[in-house]
């Protein structure tokens, strides 16, 4: 996860609020966070369903270094939603597989809030 925002983190807490929030929004499909977040993992998140279309033994590890083993459903975890449920969505589409929608400011620290789905 090279050249991102520090998001005032250190680089352990930003890798796992990253991970965590892509692992989520495999999961649920649409999140609610900062805007600035929201564009980090708008980021990510585009580079992991473009490995879920890929599909080979390399792009499934380096997608397993992102993606937590988070259980889904009853039956997968996020990273078999993403191969199996997600990628195959995309298959004709050339990017761009999330939107950010902004909501505007938070009521207590007047941070600019969004919401960030999959298209």
């Amino acid at each position: 996860m090279p050249n991102y925002r520090k998001l005032n983190r250190r680089s352990d807490q930003r890798k796992a609020m990253l991970r965590d929030l892509v692992t989520h929004l495999i999961i649920h499909e649409r999140i609610e966070t900062t805007e600035t977040k929201a564009k980090e993992v708008s980021r990510i998140m585009d580079k992991m369903i473009t490995h879920g279309k890929k599909n080979t033994l390399e792009s499934r590890r380096r997608a397993a270094q992102i993606v937590r083993f988070t259980e889904a459903n009853e039956d997968q975890n996020a990273l078999q939603k993403l191969f199996s449920d997600l990628a195959p969505r995309y298959q004709e589409r050339q990017g761009g597989y999330t939107r950010i929608m902004k909501m505007g400011p938070r009521r207590g620290d007047a941070t600019e809030m969004a919401i960030i789905e999959l298209v």
